[in-house]
């Protein structure tokens, strides 16, 4: 169980994030979590319920996180372990299997060659391409035969490809109302579609995920949030 949680800020990048999206979950073990919209320190829109990792939450590894400290018995996320990445993340770019959506950010089309590397021997490794010459011995299809990568958005979890850290996080649809993760959050195409018509690049929007508990460092960080 976690003890302690404390994010120190890389002032650089957070100073201008003005938009974030929040994940809470109950604890670090649930798969159930709810999500809240944040513009300019002010709630946007209603709560949102999301799917997340099979086995809850466990530290991810994040840039823009300058150092998370914790307790020896911290949960660290690795490749494979169906958690879902806690801490700050920058949300980069939106994928989907059409041609064009409505959205302000960098949109990557879901072709039938395109790839998410989650081979961690890879130089690939955490990263979406076009099928290369050399075949990943691991990967996914960005294209499946199922709704859930009709949209995403792409979570720059792990990308300095520390091997075995975790690959190809992403918000996403949902495969049902209550089906939990590999790793990523789920939710209603819906409720996806709204968020991904909102993020604005130029406001540097963030993914905050978290435990209950860990409001008050979020709090901390970002005194502006109307947080309960």
């Amino acid at each position: 169980m976690l003890k302690s949680f404390l994010i120190i800020i890389n002032i650089h990048i957070f100073a201008f994030a003005s938009q974030i999206v929040l994940v809470v979950s109950q604890d670090i073990n649930t798969s159930k979590a709810k999500l809240q919209r944040y513009d300019d320190g002010k709630k946007v829109g209603n709560v949102i319920d999301v799917n997340i990792g099979k086995n809850g939450l466990g530290i991810g590894l994040s840039n823009h996180s300058k150092s998370i400290l914790t307790s020896k018995n911290e949960v660290q996320k690795k490749e494979g372990d169906k958690k879902a990445p806690l801490g700050i993340f920058r949300l980069s770019s939106v994928f989907g299997y059409e041609q064009e959506v409505k959205t302000n950010m960098p949109y990557i089309q879901a072709t039938k060659d395109l790839i998410c590397v989650d081979d961690s021997d890879s130089i690939h490794y955490n990263k979406i391409l076009k099928m290369p010459d050399i075949k990943p011995k691991s990967f996914e299809y960005m294209r499946r035969d199922d709704h859930q990568y009709r949209l995403g958005v792409v979570v720059d979890h792990n990308v300095n490809q520390i091997k075995n850290g975790g690959s190809c996080i992403f918000l996403h649809v949902q495969k049902d109302i209550n089906a939990p993760t590999a790793g990523c959050t789920s939710m209603r195409y819906e409720d996806l579609k709204t968020i991904v018509e909102w993020l604005d690049p130029k406001k540097n929007p963030i993914l905050i995920q978290i435990d209950k508990k860990h409001l008050k460092d979020v709090k901390r960080v970002y005194p502006e949030l109307e947080l309960k």
